[in-house]
């Protein structure tokens, strides 16, 4: 394009400048047509841009990392001229994001589409969008282009590894006597009908006896006897480490014509946490368990424990923000939450620490009639200072068992095992259920 009005200029200053000094006819040909031609090429460039227009759409806006996420485009030239030239510029701040193209040659009236696929490395929400249309004339003089405004939003969850057994916290058993404590989510064990009162879910009425006393009364359930599970994930900004990292673009053609390779999580002791918890909750949810969530990193996050396919739902979206930028360590954490935790419950600890504080928040615990459990990450593998070792040792003198991960593990295989800390011991009272 600047070579091109570099010839234009040169063709119209040679035009005027023969035709001031001889009056030449050729001359004032030379000016004549660089003035014709940039009138031309002016007025066909702005024609173009004003018809152009690009809509981007997706089956899903939710995936995972390492799912490839794909994006049709279609772009339209409405104007009644052809556009010489169509680039499309994704400026989506999404990691490696694919979708622009260069076209040729779109005739007035016409469509275009194609599919953008992008293998997704990292977790958050990220605009689709903005999207930045160019034309241009035939000659490569002129170029006009708009900005297309993001329309919606892609919501990247952590990577879940599948879990095939894990240390079975059973705290009240299934099958033992109901908790005389009311509860505040629906239970299987109903403990009688009180008066509505505002604020009460509708699905919580009781209807014949509603009619029965004409007025609106609803059902109190007793809290469910199998134990609650929660899982605390450390975002103390001092105790997580990275080590230099670089993570290599899957080209295009490798996704479509390659089998996709596997996702390699970043050696950083966050984004491993991170994983590590959104595992659980989705193999314990998936048990049927009640969980529930705590973290205090940009914001201090708690979660009620629930068993349904939403609150897995809830953890991963909460999971996919998380940063490692807090102020409450996880001894600071478990004394600000962990008195309203019912008794019989487990809590585990996802934590890259090697502060001796660990070994206080699990004495609390365990003076509360809790039952701590410890995912803990190796920090050494992670860049980070020694100091694990030590510190599993003293959770075994506390009979707490612990699961260590180190940097490049298989988190599937490595949170299915039993711990070495624990084979030894009575597995009472956790378990490890067979299926």
């Amino acid at each position: 394009m600047r070579a091109g009005r570099i010839l234009l200029a040169l063709l119209f200053g040679v035009g005027l400048l023969g035709a001031m000094v001889n009056g030449a006819a050729l001359y004032s040909r030379f000016l004549y047509i660089s003035i014709l031609l940039g009138t031309i090429s002016w007025i066909w460039t702005r024609w173009s841009a004003k018809g152009l227009n690009v809509q981007r759409s997706s089956r899903v806006l939710r995936a995972n990392v390492g799912d490839v996420f794909e994006e049709r485009y279609e772009i339209s030239n409405d104007s009644r001229i052809a556009a010489a030239w169509i680039e499309i510029i994704n400026q989506s701040a999404l990691p490696f994001a694919a979708g622009s193209r260069l076209f040729t040659y779109v005739v007035g009236r016409q469509r275009r589409s194609y599919l953008a696929r992008t293998w997704l490395t990292c977790r958050g929400g990220f605009q689709l969008g903005p999207t930045r249309i160019s034309c241009g004339d035939p000659f490569g003089l002129f170029s006009a282009s708009k900005v297309v405004e993001p329309q919606e939003t892609l919501l990247v969850l952590p990577v879940i590894h599948e879990i095939r057994s894990f240390l079975y916290p059973p705290g009240l058993l299934p099958g033992g006597r109901v908790i005389r404590r009311k509860s505040y989510d629906v239970t299987p064990h109903a403990a009688g009908v009180r008066e509505y009162v505002h604020g009460d879910a509708m699905k919580r009425i009781h209807w014949p006896t509603s009619v029965r006393r004409n007025q609106l009364m609803v059902k109190e359930f007793d809290q469910d006897p199998q134990a609650e599970i929660w899982l605390y994930l450390d975002s103390h900004k001092a105790v997580h480490f990275e080590k230099p990292y670089q993570q290599e673009e899957l080209p295009l053609d490798s996704m479509m014509f390659v089998k996709r390779p596997k996702f390699i999580l970043p050696p950083s002791t966050l984004e491993y946490s991170v994983s590590v918890t959104a595992s659980l909750a989705h193999y314990f949810i998936g048990q049927n368990r009640s969980v529930g969530y705590v973290s205090a990193g940009q914001t201090f996050t708690v979660h009620s424990a629930e068993r349904s396919k939403r609150q897995e739902t809830k953890i991963l979206e909460t999971l996919a923000f998380v940063e490692a930028n807090g102020s409450l360590s996880i001894t600071a954490l478990v004394a600000a939450q962990a008195s309203q935790l019912p008794q019989g419950s487990s809590v585990i600890f996802v934590t890259p620490t090697v502060c001796p504080d660990l070994l206080q928040a699990v004495d609390d615990l365990q003076m509360r009639y809790l039952r701590p459990l410890v995912v803990l990450l190796n920090t050494e593998t992670f860049g980070g200072p020694r100091g694990t070792a030590a510190l599993i040792n003293s959770l075994r003198e506390r009979r707490v068992p612990v699961s260590l991960i180190s940097c490049d593990d298989d988190l599937s295989q490595a949170l299915s095992e039993i711990p070495s800390t624990f084979k030894s011991q009575d597995r009472r009272p956790w378990q490890t259920p067979v299926f």
